[in-house]
């Protein structure tokens, strides 16, 4: 078999008979698909191989399912196998769902993020599923001696009309000969019965009992802990250091400086470094290790700017990192200064010059948001036991087939050599996607030849980068004098990128649109941030709109209709991205389930979001009051269009965690610099919502349509912001443009 670095060039079906006569099912979906033996001789073509999931029925008829992709609470260990079991006609009750490894030729991308899980593999395992109960009818009818078409199946037994039936179990040896059907017959939406039917946490007995999932559980005989000592500052870099004191203390193993990429690495699309060069500390125990790394005396010196090389995102391009130190108070300065620039113009509809130029009124306003720190709750991890000539490596990582190349050029090894094992991840939101921590325990074990963990403290991770970037966006609207608007300006920008979706609403229901954005270059790193740039977007663009509204003598909810008729019966421009009649249906929906307009609703605080992201469509209605001097989001209801909803238990729990985690991050969420420093460290003085600070209720309804799914984990989240602000100028009767909103005192 070729190397596992070259799976976007391999696309394969294959089946073949298991020890003890089961069956395994290999997939990923070509018209061409071919039975095993003829793998051979097949003529693949250049195709990034998306998925191959497995299926494994044993004799006694347990059918056992692996999830390709990394878990962190998404429930796609229980989602993906679903779709498997629909298709395959089985019983749910004998189905055992059991984590893949990392194997790029036979499990595809296996990436969890961007809200694609369900959304990419809707078919592919669907159709393995659908496959797979094919050649166990055409199993069934070569040893009965009877037409496939007569035969039925129904919870993993096959039945015939003469009375013949087995389990899918007694078929298996004889089903590997079978060829692997080119084209299967999937079943309806309505004829579903384990799709679209709520299913238990497959992983929910072991989580709740503490059972070791987790990469921080993840635990071999001989194992060293490990730590790393990186700069203080973003913009400064290791000088000296004398480690003479803490290589005396019990447990410790070694103390050592090492670089993370080498000089003239040629950094991938997800790699990223914020310190290259690091101190680790090395030992028995996290408490050895932990008192060890306060004994060291350490010098360090600027950086200056830096120039990296990044491959990915755009192709091969040079990169200057500044070297300077940041702070947060000269970053908004800088920010008010270049939103006065020039910008770039991202997408323009109409004439908006004029269109201002002759406006009645114009509405104006600029929204501010800071970095956001991740902050998962499993502390970031990593294993890694690098011996001569192969590596293992395990832990909680959110894309491993981004994660092997690099792996293989800074550790001198074919992939083949390196086999990585995923376990159960305690929150990612992007953060896990971001890699430096997988290649800071693999330079530590292959210095040492031992098998290590590297283990990030709270301060650590919150001082590392990986934050989502700081934002600010200037909308404008324009009014004729019947108050009608003639025109709409979104510029904005960021530290380091901008937010803008040019063409997202209500680009294409506007005659005269204009959006633009810039970027200022920094060496503070970030990363995505469940739904990036819209989580910052939906907030002030929800915000604005309901402004305008207001400007307008509209109700929220019937302008923003308004709007979405404009963009179906005649859209302005033909890249508009979302689907006016989802993104209507969804504002119904809201409407409708929480009585907004309503005379017994009319003494409650309320504001409405709604927002497109991520091929989905999400809204929220928030019903604020005032305790003890504070406003405190009372109750939630939430309109979701994500197409078919294939665990309807679980989405309610991801809509319901996107709300809570919006709420915080509304009221809460900053990380500021000095002098290049975060000055935020833990959560004594990172604010996180707390428990009692949770709404009462949440709502949760979903769209029902037979669309196939487009994604759920970020599109309910961006707009919880929006309708937060929106609620808080109902409550207070002040506008809110700075988040976090406590920051502007809402003490009342």
């Amino acid at each position: 078999m070729e190397n596992t670095n070259t799976q976007n060039r391999r696309s394969f079906l294959k089946s073949s008979v298991l020890a003890g006569g089961g069956l395994m099912l290999s997939f990923s979906w070509l018209a061409n698909a071919q039975t095993a033996d003829k793998m051979a001789a097949m003529n693949l073509p250049e195709q990034w191989n998306e998925l191959n999931g497995y299926i494994k029925i044993t004799p006694d008829n347990v059918i056992k399912i692996i999830c390709p992709n990394p878990e962190f609470g998404q429930n796609v260990m229980t989602s993906l196998p679903m779709m498997v079991a629909e298709e395959l006609d089985v019983d749910w009750k004998n189905v055992v769902v059991e984590m893949g490894p990392h194997d790029s030729v036979k499990l595809g991308a296996q990436f969890t993020g961007g809200s694609n899980s369900v959304r990419m593999y809707w078919k592919p395992l669907r159709n393995a599923g659908a496959s797979a109960r094919q050649m166990l009818i055409e199993a069934a009818a070569q040893t009965w001696g009877v037409p496939a078409s007569e035969i039925t199946t129904k919870a993993g037994v096959l039945s015939h009309s003469s009375g013949k039936s087995a389990k899918y179990g007694e078929m298996t040896s004889k089903a590997a000969t079978i060829p692997v059907p080119k084209d299967v017959k999937l079943k309806a939406p309505k004829d579903f019965s384990i799709v679209r039917n709520s299913k238990k946490n497959t992983e929910g007995l072991k989580v709740v009992t503490g059972k070791p999932l987790f990469g921080i559980d993840y635990h071999v005989e001989g194992m060293l802990i490990a730590m790393i000592q990186h700069p203080p500052a973003f913009g400064m870099k290791l000088k000296s250091f004398d480690a003479s004191q803490a290589l005396k203390m019990s447990g410790i193993k070694d103390i050592f400086s090492f670089k993370l990429y080498d000089d003239g690495f040629e950094q991938a699309g997800f790699d990223t470094r914020t310190f290259n060069e690091m101190i680790a500390i090395v030992g028995k125990s996290t408490w050895e290790v932990m008192n060890a790394r306060k004994k060291i005396k350490v010098q360090w010196e600027a950086a200056g700017d830096i120039k990296e090389t990044m491959m990915g995102r755009g192709g091969k391009r040079e990169v200057t990192v500044p070297g300077r130190l940041e702070t947060t108070s000269s970053q908004m300065e800088l920010m008010a200064e270049y939103a006065k620039k020039p910008a770039q113009q991202l997408r323009k509809d109409g004439d908006p010059e004029t269109a201002f130029k002759n406006a009645a009124q114009i509405i104006e306003r600029t929204y501010n948001a800071p970095f956001l720190a991740h902050n998962t709750m499993e502390p970031m991890n990593f294993f890694a036991h690098v011996s001569e000539g192969k590596a293992l490596v395990a832990g909680p990582i959110q894309a491993p087939g981004w994660m092997e190349p690099t792996l293989s050029k800074i550790l001198n090894l074919p992939a083949d050599k390196i086999e990585i094992q995923m376990t159960r991840m305690g929150g990612g939101f992007g953060r896990r996607a971001y890699a430096q921590y997988v290649y800071e325990a693999a330079r530590i074990s292959q210095r040492l030849k031992a098998p290590i963990k590297l283990i990030y403290t709270r301060e650590d991770d919150m001082s590392y980068g990986i934050y989502r970037p700081m934002y600010t966006a200037t909308y404008r609207a324009a009014l004729d004098a019947n108050k009608n608007l003639i025109a709409f300006h979104v510029k904005g920008g960021g530290i380091p990128e901008n937010p803008i979706h040019a063409n997202r609403f209500p680009a294409g229901a506007v005659d005269n649109y204009l959006a633009e954005g810039w970027e200022i270059p920094s060496n503070i790193t970030i990363g995505a941030f469940r739904a990036p740039r819209s989580n910052f977007n939906a907030a002030a663009e929800q915000s604005f709109l309901d402004e305008v509204a207001e400007a307008m003598g509209k109700d929220p909810i019937a302008f923003r209709l308004d709007l979405l008729k404009r963009a179906k019966e005649n859209p302005v421009g033909k890249n508009n991205e979302y689907d006016a009649d989802r993104y209507a249906g969804v504002l119904e929906l809201l409407r409708e389930k929480s009585g907004w307009g309503k005379p017994e609703n009319s003494g409650k605080k309320r504001g409405v979001a709604a927002y497109f992201c991520h091929a989905s469509y999400a809204g929220h209605v928030v019903d604020m009051v005032i305790r003890d001097g504070q406003p405190y989001v009372e109750r939630v209801t939430s309109a979701i269009d994500c197409g078919v909803v294939v665990n309807p238990d679980a989405a309610i729990n991801m809509v319901q965690g996107a709300v809570v985690d919006g709420i915080g991050n509304s009221f809460y969420g900053a990380l500021t610099h000095k002098d290049g420093a975060a000055e935020q460290s833990n959560f004594h003085n990172y604010r996180i919502i707390r428990h009692n600070e949770a709404p009462k209720k949440i709502d949760v309804h979903f769209v029902q349509n037979d669309i196939d799914p487009t994604g759920l984990g970020e599109p309910p989240f961006p707009p919880v912001f929006g309708a937060v602000a929106n609620a808080l100028y109902k409550s207070t009767g002040k506008r809110y443009y700075n988040q976090p909103f406590t920051v502007e005192g809402t003490k009342l």
